[in-house]
């Protein structure tokens, strides 16, 4: 059963880092990196596998490595950390010029998780609902996508935002440099849950990633 475990702040390294950013310099920062997906563009290509559904998949697979990125505030505004994250993404309807957020639970095994993805975009297709899922958990993190769009600098501004301690990804389009193929992707971090290490990390990783595909298969 996936909770929502408080952190023992008595033993945790980064309380002070975290009631610093919580309490006196509330703050969340973003970046823009160009993800190097040559590999995995060239495998994709090749394999029965829907590139958006592989590259949630791979998002969430590391994101979910990472307790800094599984954190949510409990009741009393004390840190927590779920079990497991599931992402929660967009996809667009042309006909109405809107989209939807859809949910699919992670699953460490991409070929499930491809298929439950690509079962839930063809089920919801025709539904312009914002959210139309009526199950939606609380442990989820966002991903969504400019996809006519290379971006090489992006901003996201929420509202009284400092209690969402999930990440937000955002990737863009494509573009071809010399040989290799990459890909923009924005993160928007909650200071408190994690430091520029914890991101850097996790960058390095899906590019790891995404540089060794034989997931695909």
């Amino acid at each position: 059963m996936t909770e929502l475990r408080p952190i023992d702040l008595d033993t945790w390294p980064r309380r002070e880092h975290f009631e610093h950013y919580r309490q006196r310099v509330q703050c969340s920062y973003e970046v823009t990196v160009d993800v190097d997906v040559t590999a995995f563009v060239a495998a994709v290509r090749t394999s029965a596998a829907k590139t958006y559904a592989s590259q949630i998949w791979a998002i969430a697979t590391v994101v979910n490595r990472h307790a800094e990125f599984r954190m949510q505030l409990l009741d009393d505004g004390s840190p927590g950390v779920w079990d497991v994250v599931h992402p929660m993404f967009t996809v667009f309807h042309p006909d109405t010029e809107t989209f939807s957020a859809l949910v699919v639970p992670y699953d460490e095994d991409f070929g499930r998780f491809h298929a439950a993805a690509v079962d839930t975009m063809d089920r919801y297709r025709d539904d312009v609902r914002m959210f139309p899922q009526d199950d939606r958990p609380r442990n989820v993190f966002d991903v969504s996508t400019f996809p006519r769009t290379s971006f090489t600098g992006f901003a996201l501004h929420v509202r009284d935002g400092y209690d969402h301690l999930l990440p937000i990804v955002t990737l863009g389009r494509y573009r071809t440099e010399g040989d290799r193929t990459l890909m923009p992707m924005a993160l928007q971090i909650n200071h408190a849950a994690a430091d520029g290490f914890h991101t850097s990390r996790l960058v390095q990783e899906l590019e790891d990633l995404f540089a060794a595909p034989s997931w695909l298969a």
